[in-house]
């Protein structure tokens, strides 16, 4: 009988130690943090606690990622607020601009909007290559990655020298209207495997406050 017999064995009788169980106390293994025996049921109470701790790291996380959804929701709030109130196209644009520096610390922004009664005197206004409005129109969610030879990095202007990560959110559900593009000096700001949910809800309430106002 080798040890997978005698594992075997074990698993088709689990009322093997209820019938015999002085064995729990006589049976030593190997402490699984040192060289010394210990006996079969204090190993399994060393177990237990090693699952303990890793069950409440787990919930230490999921407190953690709560925590940070609720503080991300909040500042949505601020933001959805500021829209609201914004009486014009350049105070909803400034109201974006703001909270997405003050509240989310996004260092750069650049937004683009097209398909309106916008002047190209205006930054937002600015005209877009046909290609580039493509893109945007094709995105169907945002989009985050390296800055490097991204097509949009030329709207941060002299910042784009220092961009390393960019996010690109389309404006518009049936019909894309513009983009916003966050940068940032972090190359780990904005990766491609981030989750997108606030981005998505951030760019459905700029594009519902510009379109009513451009």
């Amino acid at each position: 009988m080798d040890a997978k017999d005698v594992a075997q064995f074990l698993r088709s009788n689990p009322q093997f130690f209820d019938q015999n169980p002085q064995l729990l106390e006589t049976i030593y293994v190997p402490h699984p943090h040192g060289g010394r025996a210990i006996p079969l049921t204090e190993r399994q109470i060393v177990s237990l606690r090693e699952k303990v701790k890793l069950l409440e790291a787990r919930l230490g996380e999921f407190v953690r990622f709560g925590e940070d959804n609720d503080a991300i929701g909040e500042k949505v709030h601020r933001l959805s607020l500021a829209l609201l109130g914004a009486g014009d196209f350049a105070s909803t644009a400034n109201a974006l601009y703001f909270h997405l520096r003050e509240d989310f610390t996004v260092p750069h922004v650049a937004l683009r909007v097209w398909g309106g009664a916008l002047t190209a005197d205006t930054i937002e206004g600015s005209p877009v290559a046909a290609e580039l409005q493509d893109k945007a129109a094709t995105m169907g969610a945002p989009l985050c990655g390296p800055a490097a030879d991204n097509a949009f990095l030329p709207w941060f202007g002299e910042a784009r020298e220092h961009i390393r990560s960019i996010a690109l959110v389309p404006l518009g559900q049936t019909r894309t209207i513009g983009l916003l593009a966050l940068g940032s000096e972090d190359p780990q700001r904005f990766f491609a495997e981030m989750g997108t949910l606030y981005l998505r809800r951030i760019g459905e309430l700029s594009a519902g406050a510009l379109a009513a106002r451009k």
